[in-house]
């Protein structure tokens, strides 16, 4: 028996309360009582319900802790089909799982055009609004990004088996990874960010250098930043399948990451996870770039020619503001914003695809 808010429910099996507790029915915390007993306990206390969580997919035929016992064979060496085959399964869900970052982007976009435009509202007022307004919008989108990979995974995981699960028990399954994808992310992208941030830097010294010396310099510096990129790009390329499908710490998902995506020594290089996952990755550079840069590039350029004719950043700022609020709501970048986070889960499928693949070939 188990007692929620003040009510029993129950008799319930030991399969049963798995299910409810992965519905979220059933706490560490939750009184709980065997039926032919008077002595209440916690069900933390329950043998096997509760204690050590086994990764929501595993690789050979464990036990899941979102989907039955079964065993996932490596799929098929075309990826490309089989992310499309999996996206389109389950686009609906999939879809479900991108709202969590096109919300908040539609809903900062129209509020902070709104507010520009609205009558009565002076300049200082409208900037402060549209500005909290906004970084809110950006928290939310940090604050769901853990969940939306963690559901990827569980999501492009469960199809690739053939076995189906609803959008709720995706979420419940993604929320429980929070904590440690989040922390994660915050060292894997930010790690990113310095990088390129330090060869962009490199980039205008060494557009601005006058001497020969300056100029080998910042070369040397930028031949550096570009492998410290590399290596770093190489052993993380799995960690969000290490971090959610076999449930390891941080440090241990990063380490397996990095073996992964080392291995394959003995396969073409084409074959090798490393190559693979490189191209993968360049694919979805491409389409993004074809996306948003290509449409804006009369913008960008225009922006770029008043960041070299303006040498004040106060002067610059206040001109591309009033830029931006001349044109008002471009609806055109917001809809190719929102199109590239509606395909933004093919990249998080096919590297999923890719692992069971590696993991597959390790095995054999």
């Amino acid at each position: 028996m188990i007692r929620v808010e003040g009510k029993d429910y129950g008799p319930a099996d030991l399969e049963t309360l798995h299910e409810w507790k992965a519905d979220g029915r059933v706490l560490p915390a939750n009184p709980a009582r065997r039926t032919d007993g008077d002595n209440w306990q916690t069900a933390a206390e329950i043998p096997g319900l509760f204690g050590v969580e086994p990764p929501p997919v595993q690789i050979r035929g464990q036990k899941s802790a979102i989907t039955e016992e079964r065993a996932i064979q490596p799929p098929s060496r075309n990826i490309l089909s089989e992310t499309f085959g999996i996206y389109f399964r389950g686009f609906f869900q999939f879809l479900g799982l991108s709202l969590l970052s096109i919300v908040p982007i539609v809903c900062a976009e129209l509020t902070s055009r709104f507010v520009d435009t609205a009558p009565g509202v002076t300049v200082d007022l409208r900037t402060m609004v549209a500005g909290v307004f906004g970084l809110c919008m950006i928290v939310l989108r940090l604050v769901l990004l853990p969940v939306y990979i963690a559901g990827i995974q569980i999501l492009t995981t469960e199809l690739a088996t053939g076995q189906r699960i609803s959008f709720l028990r995706v979420l419940n399954g993604a929320v429980k990874y929070w904590p440690r994808v989040a922390g994660l992310c915050i060292f894997v992208y930010a790690i990113f960010f310095f990088l390129i941030v330090f060869g962009l830097g490199l980039l205008f010294m060494a557009a601005s250098t006058n001497t020969v010396l300056s100029a080998v310099i910042v070369l040397g510096l930028l031949v550096l930043q570009v492998w410290l990129f590399s290596r770093f790009f190489i052993n993380v390329l799995f960690w969000q399948q290490f971090a959610v499908l076999e449930n390891l710490d941080p440090g241990d998902a990063l380490r397996e990451s990095r073996k992964l995506a080392r291995s394959g020594r003995n396969l073409r290089f084409f074959q090798r996870p490393l190559w693979r996952g490189a191209l993968i990755v360049s694919i979805w550079i491409g389409f993004v770039l074809a996306i948003t840069v290509i449409p804006q590039w009369q913008m960008l350029r225009d922006y770029f020619l008043q960041a070299l004719q303006t040498p004040d950043p106060q002067a610059l700022y206040e001109k591309m503001s009033a830029a931006m609020q001349t044109h008002g709501v471009n609806y055109q970048t917001l809809g190719l914003n929102v199109l590239e986070r509606i395909l933004q889960p093919l990249l998080g499928i096919a590297f999923v695809i890719l692992y069971l693949d590696a993991k597959g070939e390790i095995e054999k």
